[in-house]
Order: structure tokens, then sequence, then C-alpha cells
């Protein structure tokens, strides 16, 4: 089998779990026999752009015409049996879907956030839950909030994209959501059950794992929705030392607030951004993994990367983390999930401190049995094998 792998890459300088999804995917995918052609654009290249491009850059999420002609020419040169897509923005352009069906390629795309409706992909603004683009043939009250990059035109320029290529995202032939709260998100967009598949995220297993460390460790982008600032407030509810350490790594927008904690208290350690060496060896150095946001977060992959090094996870109760950690299925769950305020964080933070190696076995466990390469590979194939033997294009 012959898959088109396509992706518009995040910036790097900014951490970004989809970005690893994707380079997993397709290594495991490479390692099962699958022929994969990446193809990828990357944000960091914008600044490099000739400038008769970079004039035309404000209609590619619309159009993206550069990357439909290469595109079009791989369909056409090899012949693959579909296409997978995972972001087309900016540079690729929900039109790659389009293109792909001219050539009579099916499609499948992976949901990981909510970008088919809000401008942002987060349902999040003003440190709060928001769906008021819900619904509406043209999401102003995202141009109003100025919900893509801070800035009313690009974010114009996101919603009209959103209004026109409304029939294009309704024609791919399989979406794949992460989590049922995905799932629910695309049946209020009007996608059928029958196009919508459940397949979450997996990454390789990193071995053994090492006994639990010692204390927490905070991993993520440093801005609003992530959850920074609860973390923060729940933790100076406790006495200095009192909880053991807690570090925190990455960069962003709140990054003086991570400062700040670091100068004020002695069990707080400000680790700036680390590359994947610098996280393993942090994971390995605590005990417990906080993941906190804020907003509806699809599928943390700072959740899957604690688990397969056999971490328990402190999370919210919010988006897919519940069903990361296994709560309220049969086995014992890989963490605790808590309501993402102050007060229940704060309660939660020395439960989880006293629990953590009673816990780590299960953490390890719900890694084997729902994120273990051997099991989302295999389920990655069965959806493109029941979508290419069955294929018949979907209304367009």
């Amino acid at each position: 089998m012959k898959v088109v792998v396509a992706h518009n890459r995040y910036r790097e300088a900014i951490p970004s779990g989809e970005n690893v999804i994707v380079d997993t995917e397709i290594a495991q995918l490479t390692a099962a026999g699958i022929e994969v052609l990446p193809f990828q654009r990357a944000s960091d290249s914008i600044g490099e752009l000739p400038l008769a491009q970079k004039a035309l850059l404000p209609l590619s999420p619309i159009l993206g015409r550069a990357a439909q002609r290469d595109l079009a020419e791989l369909l056409r040169r090899e012949r693959p049996d579909l296409l997978h897509l995972h972001n087309p923005y900016p540079l690729l352009s929900p039109s790659v879907v389009r293109t792909a069906h001219a050539h009579g390629v099916p499609v499948v795309q992976t949901v990981h956030n909510y970008r088919q409706v809000c401008s942002s992909g987060l349902y999040f603004r003003d440190g709060h839950n928001c769906h008021d683009c819900r619904g509406k043939a043209l999401g102003w009250p995202a141009v109003v909030h100025r919900c893509y990059r801070g800035s009313a035109a690009q974010s114009a320029l996101m919603a009209t994209t959103l209004a026109v290529h409304r029939p294009t995202w309704r024609s791919v032939d399989r979406y794949i959501a992460l989590t049922g709260r995905i799932a629910d998100h695309l049946r209020d967009y009007g996608i059928p059950d029958e196009r919508i598949v459940i397949k979450p995220n997996g990454l390789p297993d990193p071995g053994a794992p090492e006994p639990p460390g010692d204390g927490f460790l905070y991993a993520a982008r440093l801005s609003p929705e992530k959850g920074l600032a609860l973390l923060l407030d729940a933790w100076r509810r406790h006495p200095d030392g009192e909880l053991g350490p807690l570090r925190i790594a990455g960069d962003g927008e709140l990054r003086p607030l991570a400062e700040r904690a670091a100068a004020e208290r002695a069990d707080v350690t400000y680790l700036g951004a680390l590359d994947q060496a610098g996280m393993a060896s942090e994971r390995r150095a605590a005990s417990v993994i906080v993941a906190v946001p804020t907003w509806d977060d699809v599928l943390p992959t700072v959740i899957l990367e604690a688990m397969a090094a056999g971490r328990p996870v402190l999370g919210t109760d919010v988006g897919g983390i519940p069903y990361l950690l296994g709560i309220g299925g049969p086995a014992a769950p890989a963490g605790w999930a808590v309501r993402p305020d102050p007060e229940a964080l704060a309660a939660a933070l020395p439960v989880a401190r006293a629990g953590a190696a009673a816990v780590a076995p299960a953490a390890r466990a719900r890694y084997l049995s729902a994120f273990h390469p051997d099991v989302v590979t295999r389920r990655l194939i069965d959806i493109y094998t029941g979508l290419t033997e069955n294929f018949e294009p979907a209304p367009r």
C-alpha cells in the first residue's frame, strides 16, 4: 500500500505534539511495510519565501496553489492508494482534499483540534472555553476577538477559509477522531457516523520504565490554555517544600510566570525549553507528570509519553484526558483527573505524591494496552484497508 501523508509542520521553536505524532506515525507505518510518501510544508520556511510568494501568503489557507500544483504532480507520478491529511494550515490548505479527489485518491484526515469550526482550533479564548462560532455560516466572533494569531485581519482570513471549505471538509472520506469528544465535534459539524472512526495516537515504546523519581514535572507550551497559572495557584497553597520539587519545562508567553515562581520558591525550578533527550531525562527524574489544561485538550502527547515511561499523570478532567488515563474503564487508571480549579488541584497534589509509586504500573499498563505501536498502527492500517477496498467517493 502506498500512502501520501500530508502535514503542515508547526514551528520547531514551539514544541508541537502534532509534529511528534506525525513523525512517529510515518516511522511506524514504514516499519509495518507501508510505503509512505511525505508531503509536508513547514511554517519555519515562511521567512525564506520569495517576496512574490510572501505577498500571496494570506491566501494560502484558502487556496494553497503552490501546494496543489506540487501535490498534483506527486499524485500523477506515484499513484498512491490514499492521502492521509493532518494539519493543512497555513501552507497546504484544505484544497489538498479536492486535489486528491480530482485524481481519484480517497482522503483520510486525523482531527487533532476543532479547526473545522474554530479559527484558533481550541474552542478557547480570553481564559475560558468558547463556542461562539459553532453553527454560524461565518465565524465573525473570531474576527471580533482576534482569535487567530491575535490579528483581526488574519482571523478574518481564517474565518473565511473555514466558511469556503465547509463543503471540502464534508467531502473527506474518512475522519480519524482521536477521542469520543472529537467524534462528537465532527457529528455536530454534520459528518455522518459511518465516516468517523475513533483511533488514538500512539508512541514508540521507550522500554521498561525506571523506578519513579521524585516530585512533579510540568512540560507544555507556556500559553494560557495549558494551565500553568492554574498549577502555580494550586502549588502556592502548600508550604514551600511540602510536595517535593516542581520542575517546569517549556517556553511561551507565560514564561515570566514560571521564572517568577522559580525565583519565589525553593521547590520550583524553571528548566526552559528542552529537546527530546532532555525531556526524557526529566521524566525519569519525576514521580508524577502534571498535565492540567483548562481547554478541551484533545489528546496531549505529554500524557502518552508519561504513561509509556511508567509515570502516572495528574490531569484535569477536560477534553480527552479522562479517556487517556482510562478513568472509568475496567482497569486501574493511569493517574488522577480533577476539576480545572485551584482548590481541586491543590487537594489532589499530595494525593498524587503519596500514590505515585502504586499507580506507576497502571500507567505503563495503560500505554501497553491502548497506545503501543503494535496496537495503534494495526488499527490505522485496518482503517486504510477498509477505505481502499470499499472506496466509493463521498458526496462532493
